[in-house]
């Protein structure tokens, strides 16, 4: 099948159309960066805030367009470009766009935040809010039957830039202190999960390529914190200890939750936010989603890791001084 790929040459994007190329597919890549797309497939350089961006490609045939973009504008000016040379639109969009994460094992019939009016964020607290607006604009324009809309839930995997999928399993690793003691929210009941790029690369062409449409929940397995510990030790091959922490002494102590710098990646403290990754894929298994074990992902994130370097050393996560330094007032706080 001959499909366009508005992306493909960051992590994502090129996990895409490495997927779809095995499948000896015929895929170009239409994107701004420098980076490379796959071997095989066709480049095609364009900036997508430029009102004529894809007019190269429009002049084509395809047989489906997979879109990641998070700017409703560049949407919108995709889908009316596209709309009369593509038989499937593929949108990636996100379980950002739920205006509640309450309710555990909710699925895709849950109310969506309402859509950003503006055709560019004006900041990342509008991301859920723009995805919905992107939402609307395949759909509007390609109609429930040629399109397919992926909410994705946290992606992870070898060469995560945001350092979540890795921090744990290094932590386990390599700890921090000669104790070899690993800092963990004491929340026990917290879902996790992570969904392997390279799964979701795989079920994004399963799509593209194939007659499922609708809105589909593609997130890894829930885990509880500690079974996600559990994993990431046995991954590391480790015997370090965990040392659960009380969250309100976390919040106390400036910890982040769930990513950047000074964090606990994964962590939410609000019970209200239990829901977000513990969300139905039923739809999604139906349509052909495949999950590896987690314990694969991490795996193979740490030797990524080992092999290629941190891909962001300041993105997730605690420094090995301020995990001592936490490490050390917590015992003090507990005699």
């Amino acid at each position: 099948m001959k499909l366009l790929l508005l992306g493909g040459t960051a992590w994502l994007g090129h996990a895409v159309a490495e997927a779809a190329l095995r499948e000896a597919h015929d895929v170009t890549c239409l994107a701004r960066g420098s980076a490379p797309a796959p071997e095989g497939a066709r480049f095609v350089r364009a900036d997508r805030d430029a009102a004529g961006a894809l007019h190269e490609v429009s002049q084509e045939r395809w047989d489906a367009v997979v879109d990641l973009a998070s700017e409703p504008g560049q949407v919108r000016r995709a889908v009316r470009d596209l709309e009369p040379v593509a038989a499937k639109y593929v949108f990636v969009s996100s379980c950002s766009v739920y205006a509640s994460h309450a309710t555990i094992g909710a699925d895709e019939s849950t109310e969506l935040l309402p859509p950003l009016e503006a055709d560019s964020m004006a900041g990342m607290e509008q991301y859920g809010e723009a995805k919905s607006a992107c939402e609307n604009a395949v759909l509007d324009a390609f109609g429930e039957q040629r399109a397919a809309i992926v909410r994705s839930g946290l992606i992870g995997g070898p060469g995560d830039p945001t350092g979540r999928t890795s921090y744990w399993v290094r932590r386990f690793a390599a700890p921090s202190n000669e104790q070899e003691q690993v800092l963990a929210p004491d929340a026990p009941e917290l879902p996790t999960a992570i969904i392997d790029e390279r799964d979701l690369a795989d079920f994004i062409v399963a799509l593209a390529t194939g007659g499922a449409t609708g809105a589909f929940n593609a997130l890894g397995d829930a885990h509880p914190l500690p079974a996600h510990l559990d994993a990431a030790r046995a991954a590391a091959e480790s015997s370090a200890e965990v040392v659960p922490a009380p969250e309100t002494w976390l919040h106390k102590c400036e910890v982040t939750q769930w990513m950047g710098p000074r964090s606990l990646p994964l962590w939410f403290a609000a019970r209200d936010w239990y829901g977000m990754n513990a969300r139905s894929t039923e739809r999604a298994r139906a349509a052909g989603l495949t999950l590896r074990p987690l314990a694969e992902t991490l795996g193979d994130s740490l030797r990524h890791e080992l092999e290629h370097g941190i891909p962001n050393p300041h993105g997730a996560g605690l420094t090995d001084a301020e995990e001592r330094e936490l490490l050390a007032e917590l015992a003090r706080a507990q005699q």
